[in-house]
């Protein structure tokens, strides 16, 4: 199994493949937008800003799982998106990161993608997983680490 084996569904409702971003280097976050850590959606668009020319891209996952943090539509969750913080990372429908309904996706990141040292639950929204451009889970950075702590990892990986 690798994280390019998971389709997903865009916030506008398109079928897509993980697959998609094969040969990039990825940073897969789950995101809401009335949480304390929602303006990291600035530091994520500066980064995708920053670095989508060189391969990089910010992968945003809407979840409701704490505290009902994200409780709109995928069209409500889009339009604050691009209107509070002009975000335009792909971002996909709402999904499951933790408890019985954990989407596929995030039951095999917080696995660890095989490598035990990333395995863990997800503890808040805007947790992040760094992906290299083959596949590989290459950092997990927590809920409470601001975007730019992420950079040096990022030029890495470039």
């Amino acid at each position: 199994m690798s994280i390019y084996d998971f389709d997903m569904v865009s916030i506008e409702g398109w079928n897509r493949s993980i697959s998609e971003y094969r040969d990039k280097v990825l940073l897969i976050v789950n995101t809401a937008s009335k949480c304390g850590f929602t303006p990291q959606y600035e530091g994520l668009q500066k980064l995708y800003n920053d670095y989508k020319d060189r391969g990089f891209v910010v992968l945003g996952f809407p979840a409701n799982d704490f505290l009902r943090q994200e409780p709109g539509t995928n069209e409500e969750i889009k339009e604050f998106c691009s209107v509070s913080y002009s975000i335009t990372f792909p971002m996909f429908e709402k999904i499951h990161v933790k408890g019985k309904e954990i989407h596929p996706l995030y039951e095999y990141l917080t696995a660890g993608g095989g490598k035990e040292e990333f395995a863990g639950k997800i503890s808040w929204n805007f947790a992040k997983f760094l992906i290299g451009r083959k596949g590989e889970i290459i950092a997990r950075f927590d809920p409470k680490d601001d975007p730019e702590k992420i950079r040096p990892y990022i030029e890495e990986a470039l």
